[in-house]
């Protein structure tokens, strides 16, 4: 088993690859050849020290994989070596071999490639709890997806043109040509700290009825503000904490500051809702994932959705996929390939 440690925090080049022994398959769990793993900007904040979640480092990032069942535990009815799966890692993930339970790993269709699976698990979930499970986005409807270039933002993208949505997105202006291309409405330059006033334009004055933002600090704020009457915003990661590959203080100080606190009966009044996601913190119903997952694969099989894979690095170039992201030079899901 070889395996990309993030050896202690810092930028891109703490990481460090190490090799051990395959650990073995207990009752309940599979053992996993990846092929596939996905970078997530949450890993970034781990890197850097801003993700609480993350186990403290000498440690393993990635939560999310695609590869072949190389063995099976005690009890585990499903599988057997040799079936291709994508699942869900509790961390773990930037290795070529590795033990999940069983409840995490998903059959992964034949038409769809290790790269793409591996960009299914926590871009289409996300994107597909925020829009359709809690955001009920309907036909008509228009939203505002941030960092629509990223992937859970092409993820959202397909999801709001499948179901009939408007989308206006955000992105560095080089990147907007594609995004109209890919069904994006409107573009707005990610660089603005007054897209409020041009989404409200863009609308008529209406503003939005849901977006979804994981800039976070004065981005939610602004982000609240583009809501028409009975709009969501769905809020899920703080990206502008980490503006460079080391962890400042002064600017998650700032984004903290600038980061609103919602009043209840201001929201009565409004008629608009917030909502908050850590998939991290669902790893206790496995069956919501899988279920979800259930939901997305057709649509994928049947060319609806298609996960959009930017570039993939070897496991031993972890530091360069990270940089990489950091950057947001990405279009599409950023991957490791073991």
């Amino acid at each position: 088993m070889r395996q990309a440690w993030l050896t202690r925090h810092g930028g891109p080049e703490v990481f460090a690859v190490r090799e051990a022994p395959d650990p073995a398959a207990g009752a309940g769990e599979v053992g996993i050849r990846v092929r596939a793993a996905g970078v997530n900007f949450a890993d970034v904040l781990a890197r850097i020290g801003l993700y609480p979640d993350a186990p403290p480092p000498p440690c393993v990032l990635g939560y999310e994989v695609a590869g072949e069942i190389g063995a099976v535990g005690a009890g585990v009815t499903g599988f057997r070596p040799g079936d291709r799966v994508l699942a869900f890692t509790n961390f773990g993930g930037y290795s070529d071999y590795l033990v999940v339970p069983a409840a995490q790993a998903v059959p992964l269709p034949g038409g769809i490639d290790f790269a793409r699976g591996a960009a299914i698990p926590v871009n289409y979930l996300t994107a597909w709890l925020l829009l359709v499970r809690v955001g009920n986005l309907q036909a008509g409807d228009v939203a505002l997806i941030h960092a629509a270039a990223g992937g859970v933002g092409q993820a959202a993208v397909q999801i709001c043109r499948s179901r009939g949505a408007t989308i206006i997105g955000t992105a560095s202006p080089g990147k907007h040509e594609r995004l109209r291309a890919a069904g994006v409405a409107h573009c707005v330059d990610s660089g603005r700290r007054d897209f409020a006033a041009e989404v409200k334009r863009l609308t008529g004055g209406r503003g939005v009825d849901i977006a979804l933002d994981a800039v976070g600090g004065r981005s939610f704020r602004e982000s609240y503000r583009c809501l028409t009457s009975l709009g969501r915003l769905m809020v899920f990661g703080v990206s502008s904490f980490a503006p460079s590959t080391r962890r400042r203080v002064v600017a998650v100080v700032r984004g903290m500051f600038e980061t609103p606190r919602f009043n209840p009966l201001s929201l009565i009044n409004r008629n608009r809702g917030v909502f908050g996601l850590n998939i991290g913190h669902l790893w206790e119903r496995p069956e919501l994932f899988a279920g979800m997952i259930g939901e997305v694969l057709p649509g994928i099989e049947a060319g609806r959705f298609d996960p959009v894979v930017d570039r993939g690095f070897p496991l031993a170039d972890a530091g360069a996929a990270h940089a990489y992201l950091q950057q947001r030079r990405n279009f599409g899901k950023v991957l490791l390939l073991p």
